[in-house]
């Protein structure tokens, strides 16, 4: 048995639901702990290559 609808959804409904999927969200930045560069949390600098005050990748200038 499958799951019928009591109503048929508006047209309005409908798309104020859509428009959920296209808003544009900024990235969360934090600085980093050894060079003070903006990155994205739980990653790797991409200037220093350090994560969490280790350096885990080596990065060419």
């Amino acid at each position: 048995m499958s799951i019928c609808p009591k109503g048929r959804t508006s047209k309005s409904k409908k798309n104020k639901r859509k428009a959920q999927s296209w808003k544009i969200v900024t990235p969360t930045l934090v600085v980093c702990s050894e060079c003070g560069e903006l990155m994205q949390p739980h990653r790797a600098c991409r200037k220093c290559g350090s994560y969490k005050k280790r350096t885990v990748v080596e990065v060419e200038d």
